[in-house]
């Protein structure tokens, strides 16, 4: 940059050192007026040290370039941001005209010019015109992206299914090429778009979103967002990346969203530590979809500082979200018969507590249920694993079976299986009558005519195990108001009324 007297010494933001006419750049640019005002150079160059500068160097010298060639340099796509911004900065009233005329012709750009334009607001975001140029470059950009996938055949959106993979072709039938042509027409874009920061892909989807652009494709753009940028990313960068895409996801059709994906994220929103809001909304989103999910998909670890060996609590969320959801028939008896298979699944560990395996077994509605098959397996490896339960968690686990749903086999082995068997009451005599009737009853020959009597002798049986469980539940009630009479009498001197025995 040539003049006949550079009297004036430009650093901007350390990057570099510019020597310029301080007569010219005064005539063109306000700022550079009101700092040097009347100041002369008579005792060597003046300077000028920006800190700040929108676009650093590469800005500043534009806009120096437009002034030194008296506004014969073009304003276009490839350079207007950083004029704009370095124009607004300088207050150079010119560059501005030609860079907001040039701004009202957006809509005519190529996709490359709105890009690139995308890429330079985020190199002067310093501005405060960033943002206001950010917004209307992507509006430009995801009009042209909306009346690019609405040319493209309609046929083509089911490539984009979360219940396809797009990458599983065969070479071998016309029909199948033409199905991987329809999908790569719809995904061109997306390795483009990852070019922009986490704030502007972020802007990018709410206007996808607010367009009504069709949820299965960014369901698919999310996915592989989150891959692809996951790889060279900084803890902090995959929470915001994690952060934006659930907050993206929860507003998309559901069903355009593969369950298996959710869990995915969940798995990693975990070992991130995202925030509860957008925790929420995956957990809600997974409750949402849960008869779509599998038992592995469940069996998620428990957080480092618990004791247990998957993380309950998680999936008493999920399950409670799902029943809040309203959703009956099938779909309910789905996600019942599969947290039948988890509390199988976890009831072995012995870290489990009898309240939390309790709300397991209480957690769908016993109608959803045909069979209590699964959970009598599960409850009887429970008091395998756990020994040391009082009689009164015993009993609160066994009560939540139902004699009607198990099958005769069944019925047969719990009322011999020990495990099943509540602490004995002091009452021998009831005891022996008990014993008495089972023996009566093993003695009883069964023919097969005679299906009827053997359900009924069974049922006999099995309400005999109840009352000798309220018998002992009523008999752990007196202890305890006995403890607490006799406690009561030590410190208090009145007399209190006698229990009835």
């Amino acid at each position: 940059m040539e003049a006949c007297c550079s009297d004036l010494e430009v650093d901007i933001n350390g990057e570099e050192t510019l020597f310029l006419n301080k007569q010219i750049i005064c005539a063109y640019s306000a700022t550079f007026k009101k700092l040097l005002g009347k100041s002369s150079c008579s005792n060597g160059n003046l300077k000028v040290i920006f800190n700040d500068f929108p676009g650093g160097a590469q800005s500043f010298e534009l806009v120096s370039r437009f002034c030194y060639s008296n506004g014969r340099l073009a304003v276009m796509p490839s350079n207007v941001v950083l004029m704009h911004c370095a124009a607004k900065f300088m207050e150079v009233s010119k560059v501005l005209e030609q860079t907001e005329k040039c701004m009202e012709e957006v809509r005519y750009w190529s996709w490359p010019e709105i890009l690139l334009s995308l890429k330079q607001c985020q190199e002067v975001e310093t501005s405060p015109e960033a943002e206001s140029l950010a917004a209307k470059l992507m509006d430009a950009l995801v009009e042209k992206l909306c009346l690019t996938v609405e040319m493209s055949p309609s046929s083509a959106a089911s490539a984009c299914s979360p219940d396809s993979s797009l990458f599983r072709f065969s070479c071998d039938s016309k029909s199948t090429e033409s199905f991987k042509n329809s999908s790569v027409r719809l995904m061109w874009w997306f390795d483009e778009v990852l070019v922009l920061s986490p704030g502007l892909v972020e802007m990018f989807l709410k206007l996808l979103v607010s367009r009504k652009f069709d949820n299965l494709i960014i369901s698919r753009f999310l996915f592989y967002y989150q891959k692809v940028k996951f790889c060279s990313a900084s803890s902090h960068e995959k929470r915001k990346i994690l952060e934006t895409i659930i907050a993206t996801l929860c507003v998309l059709d559901q069903s355009c969203i593969p369950c298996k994906g959710l869990f995915g994220f969940l798995r990693l929103a975990l070992g991130l530590n995202i925030s509860k809001s957008s925790m929420n909304k995956l957990e809600l989103m997974i409750g949402n979809n849960l008869d779509q999910a599998t038992l592995d998909n469940l069996l998620v670890p428990s957080p480092s500082k618990s004791s247990h060996l998957y993380y309950v609590n998680l999936v008493i969320r999920f399950t409670k979200a799902f029943l809040d959801g309203a959703k009956g028939g099938l779909q309910l008896k789905k996600v019942s018969s599969l947290i039948d298979q988890y509390i199988a699944e976890v009831a072995p560990d012995p870290c489990l507590k009898p309240s939390k395996f309790l709300s397991l077994l209480t957690l769908v509605p016993d109608s959803a249920r045909d069979s209590h098959e699964e959970i009598y397996r599960a409850i009887d490896m429970y008091l395998e694993a756990h020994t040391g339960l009082t009689n009164g968690e015993k009993l609160s686990v066994i009560r939540t079976l139902s004699y009607e749903k198990l099958s005769g086999e069944s019925r047969t082995k719990i009322s011999r299986n020990p495990k099943f068997q509540v602490i004995e009451t002091p009452d021998e005599q009831q005891q022996q009558q008990q014993k008495q009737l089972i023996l009566q009853m093993d003695k009883v020959e069964i023919s097969g005519e005679n299906e009827k009597l053997k359900d009924h002798i069974e049922g006999i049986q099995w309400r005999v195990m109840e009352l000798e469980r309220a018998c002992l539940k009523m008999q752990n009630q007196m202890e305890v108001i006995k403890r607490r009479s006799k406690n009561s009498s030590k410190g208090n001197s009145r007399s209190l009324p006698k229990l009835c025995s």
